[in-house]
C-alpha cells in the first residue's frame, strides 16, 4: 500500500495528538520495507519527524498553512490534489479536526475524544460549532475510523452515529524504552540541580488549560493538604500554557502556599521520565480525557497514580491508580493527605502501575493500524471498480 499520514495537527510537538502522531510514525517505520509512507509535514516540524528520514517520504508543507483556519482549507482543497500526485492507496488523519471531505483514495481519522460534547466551555463557540456539528459530517464520510478508548467508540455511535463496522478501537500506547522504571534516586539529584525542588512532590502533567483539567480545584485541595497537615510535599505542574492559563496562574499567585507550587512549562518528551521517576505521586485530576497517556507513563516509570477516572481514563488507568472524583475538592484533598502519609500505599501503587502498563505498547499499535488501513482501502469504490468492469466484460 501507499500511505499518507498529515501530521499538520502536532502543534509543535505541545499536545497528546502530538505524542500519538510521532510515537505511531515510529513504530510503523517497520512496515516501511513493504509499504510506501508519505508523511506531509509542516515546515517547522520538520526536526519533529527527522527520525523518519531515511524509511519514510516526507512532503513539506508551507509555514503559511499553519493557522486552524488555513490549514483546514488546505487539508481540503490542497491535500486531495496532492494525494492524487502521489497515488495514495490511503490516507490517515489523526484528529477529527482535520478529516477530508472527500479525496481520491481511502480515508481513515483517529478520533481522540468528542470533548466539544462533553465540556461545553472548552472552545470558543466557532470550534465548538465546528467539533459538534462539521466534524460529525466529516466522520462520516471517512472508511474507517480509529478510536483510542472504547468511551470515544461509544461517543461516536451516540453524538455522530457512527456505523460500528466501521470503527476500530486501538489504546494509545507507551515507549517502554523511553517509560521506564530507572533509577529514582539519581532522577531527584537531576531535579534536585535543575530547579531546586529538594522534598516530596505530587506531579501533574496537563497544558494549562482552564477549566478542563481541573488546576483549579487541584491548586484548592493542595492548599488544604498543606493547611491541614503541615506535610512539606509540594506540587510541580509540567505544561505549556493552554486556554484559560491566566487563571491558573493567578490562582497560584493567590495560594497561601504557593511558594511550595512549581509551573515547568513545557516538559519535552525526552525529559519526562526523570520528572516521572523522581515524582513521590503523580495526580492526573483531568475532568474529561478520550484516553490519557501521562497517567500511564508515570505508571512505567514506577510513581504511583492518583486519577481522576472520567470519561476513558477509567480504561486507561484499571485498578492500579487511586481513583478520585476530579469534580470534588474534598474527594482531592483525601487523596493527596492519603498518598503522602502513607508510604505503603504508595509502595502497592507503584507495584500495581508498573505490571498494568507493560500492556500498552506503541508496537501493538501500529500492527492494528495497519489492519485498518487495509480494511479502508479494500472499502474503497476506486479499489472494487477495475475488478467490477472485468466481470462485466466478461459476460
Amino acid at each position: 500500500m501507499n500511505i499518507g499520514i498529515s501530521t499538520s495537527v502536532v502543534q509543535r510537538g505541545k499536545s497528546g495528538v502530538a505524542r500519538y502522531v510521532q510515537q505511531l510514525v515510529r513504530a510503523l517505520i517497520p512496515y516501511a520495507a513493504d509499504h510506501q509512507f508519505t508523511l506531509f509535514v509542516l515546515k517547522e516540524d520538520l526536526p519533529l519527524f527527522s527520525f523518519a528520514d531515511m524509511q519514510m517520504r516526507i512532503v513539506v508543507v508551507g509555514e503559511r498553512y499553519r493557522s486552524p483556519v488555513r490549514d483546514i482549507l488546505w487539508h481540503q482543497l490542497v491535500l486531495p490534489r496532492m494525494v492524487k500526485k502521489y497515488a495514495l492507496d490511503v490516507l490517515h488523519v489523526p484528529s477529527y479536526r482535520r478529516m477530508l471531505y472527500r479525496a481520491p483514495c481511502a480515508l481513515v481519522a483517529t478520533i481522540h475524544d468528542l470533548a466539544p460534547f462533553h465540556l461545553a466551555d472548552k472552545y470558543d463557540w466557532k470550534r465548538m460549532f465546528y467539533g459538534r456539528v462539521v466534524a460529525r459530517r466529516l466522520a462520516l464520510r471517512q472508511d474507517q475510523i480509529i478510536s483510542v478508548s472504547q468511551a470515544t467508540a461509544c461517543d461516536l455511535q451516540r453524538f455522530f452515529g457512527m456505523p460500528a463496522d466501521r470503527m476500530t478501537v486501538i489504546a494509545n500506547g507507551i515507549d517502554h524504552k523511553t517509560f521506564n522504571k530507572g533509577d529514582p534516586a539519581a532522577a531527584k539529584l537531576h531535579v534536585l540541580g535543575l530547579t531546586g525542588v529538594n522534598q516530596p512532590f505530587f506531579m501533574y502533567v496537563a497544558r494549562l488549560e482552564h477549566p478542563g483539567k481541573n488546576h483549579i480545584r487541584l491548586i484548592e485541595a493542595f492548599n488544604r493538604f498543606k493547611t491541614s497537615t503541615g506535610s512539606p510535599w509540594q506540587l510541580v505542574l509540567a505544561g505549556s500554557d493552554w486556554h484559560g492559563a491566566e487563571v491558573i496562574h493567578n490562582a497560584i499567585r493567590q495560594s497561601p502556599h504557593g511558594e511550595a507550587i512549581r509551573c515547568l512549562g513545557f516538559v519535552a518528551e525526552a525529559d519526562l521520565p526523570t520528572w516521572y521517576r523522581a515524582a513521590d505521586a503523580f495526580v492526573f485530576p483531568s475532568l474529561f480525557e478520550g484516553f490519557g497517556l501521562p497517567p500511564l507513563e508515570a505508571m512505567a516509570c514506577g510513581c504511583p497514580v492518583i486519577s481522576s477516572t472520567r470519561g476513558a481514563l477509567q480504561e486507561a488507568v484499571g485498578d492500579a491508580a487511586l481513583a478520585v472524583d476530579p469534580a470534588n475538592v474534598d474527594s482531592l484533598t483525601e487523596s493527596l493527605v492519603r498518598t503522602a502519609g502513607d508510604s505503603v500505599l504508595r509502595q502497592q501503587l507503584r507495584k500495581n502501575g508498573l505490571s498494568w502498563a507493560q500492556s500498552f505498547a506503541w508496537e501493538a499499535v501500529a500492527t492494528d493500524t495497519m489492519k485498518v488501513y487495509s480494511k479502508a482501502a479494500l472499502r474503497f469504490p476506486i479499489a472494487v471498480e477495475p475488478q467490477a468492469q472485468i466481470a462485466a466484460q466478461s459476460h
